[in-house]
């Protein structure tokens, strides 16, 4: 485990993106905002499960320091619906702590875990789905600023 003793505590963020491609037959069933499948609202499911995710980071990654979340929030954004095509769903979790290390782990956890849970509710549909990317777009405070090009 990194010394993080010696730095001072600021304003910590970070954001996250995981990319879903969603087949067919299970793009066919979004509708108002929310993706209906036998077991329920999983658009709902996922920002529950990603949030949750995000605050037990430090449980599921070895030498990850444990920090207490000031806030965090979990986006879709699912691409307009064509008939008969896949579908890209965008899960943003942005996360926020006053610390002295920084919080993008737990972003890329939270972003990561809705769209397992996304995965995991689908699949009843279709196994065809796709987690197609998982990425850091940008955090802030400490010495290390970052913005994806």
């Amino acid at each position: 485990m990194v010394d993080v003793g010696g730095k001072a505590q600021t304003v910590r963020t970070a954001h996250a993106v995981a990319v879903v491609v969603l087949p067919p037959a299970l793009a066919s069933r979004l509708e108002g905002g929310d993706l209906a499948t036998p077991k329920g609202s999983v658009f709902q499911a996922a920002i529950l499960a990603g949030i949750m995710g995000a605050k037990r980071t430090a449980d599921l990654i070895p030498l990850c320091h444990p920090l207490p979340l000031d806030d965090c929030k979990i986006e879709i954004e699912a691409g307009a619906a064509i008939a008969g095509e896949s579908r890209e769903v965008e899960i943003h979790c942005r996360a926020r702590t006053t610390g002295r290390t920084g919080v993008e782990m737990e972003a890329l956890t939270g972003a990561t875990i809705a769209a397992l849970t996304l995965y995991d509710m689908g699949k009843s549909v279709s196994h065809g789905i796709v987690i197609r990317e998982i990425r850091l777009l940008e955090k802030t405070g400490g010495k290390k600023p970052y913005r994806a090009a």
